[in-house]
């Protein structure tokens, strides 16, 4: 794990918002899930407790239109067996995820006016504000984590 003035600790294996759930296909649902993992063994760090379930994940589960706890209490319940987790995720989930609407917000998280300010203001935190590749929360976090150099 890194540590980062701006951010606080760094999870180097958590994975990248633009990881699709295999199951569902539905993006940022696979690292929710691993950060679920962690905050239940207790190992989340500080930095990331403060977004967990809210955010990108609260904003995944209004677009379900369920609570980030049912993912909680699934995870929970069904532990490191994937194919449980799936099955279950697929009976609190409706039957239509409608995931191409979701995965193209959530790629576009960050651009509109306040999106980009509130990205700014980000990078400038980080010592950033030249990088004009970073267009996105999921590029931030993208970066944040060192999956874009």
């Amino acid at each position: 794990m890194l540590f980062s003035a701006a951010t606080g600790e760094i999870c180097l294996d958590l994975p990248s918002p633009y990881i699709p759930h295999k199951a569902t296909g539905l993006l940022h649902l696979p690292r929710f899930i691993a950060k679920i993992r962690k905050h239940l063994a207790g190992t989340l760090p500080k930095s990331y407790r403060k977004n967990f379930c809210r955010g990108f994940d609260r904003f995944l589960c209004m677009h379900l239109g369920i609570e980030p706890q049912s993912v909680v209490d699934a995870v929970r319940e069904c532990g490191d067996d994937e194919a449980k987790l799936d099955a279950r995720l697929l009976e609190i989930f409706p039957k239509d995820c409608r995931v191409a609407a979701w995965n193209r917000a959530c790629v576009q998280k960050g651009m509109s006016e306040m999106g980009r300010e509130t990205l700014a203001d980000a990078l400038r935190k980080m010592d950033a504000l030249d990088r004009t590749d970073i267009i996105s929360f999921a590029d931030l976090i993208d970066f944040d984590e060192g999956r874009i150099p």
